[in-house]
């Protein structure tokens, strides 16, 4: 049997962080309470989702498990020509003079220090 796919067993997406991994485990793991419910389908249940979130927490295992997908779910090339080709992804128009747009910008914490004044 193969093995559920890891974003889908915790519920989020392929783009997801590593925060919103980390706090779809915890509210699964809240879900299923390991030390209170101990019937078999449970247990089944929470290994599986405590395997996605080994999976996907680690960076490298997390690589290696998108290459994989990818490998496994690439679509077959179709004959080129016409305009019933479909594509996985729609190509973007080049624009002279325009550049793409960039991942969204992200911010750390703020850190606040005081004005030291003089006088």
């Amino acid at each position: 049997m193969a093995e559920p796919d890891p974003y889908t067993v915790l519920g989020v997406p392929p783009s997801a962080t590593a925060e919103a991994i980390t706090s779809a485990f915890r509210r699964r793991a809240r879900e299923l309470r390991p030390d209170t419910r101990v019937d078999a389908v449970t247990a089944a249940r929470f290994a599986e989702v405590r395997t996605a979130y080994e999976t996907l927490r680690d960076p490298v295992r997390r690589a290696a498990h998108d290459q994989a997908y990818e490998r496994s779910h690439r679509v077959s090339p179709r004959p080129s020509g016409g305009a019933g080709t479909s594509r996985p992804f729609p190509r973007c128009p080049v624009v002279p003079g325009v550049t793409a747009p960039g991942p969204p910008l992200r911010a750390g914490p703020v850190r606040w220090v005081p004005e030291r004044r003089t006088g």
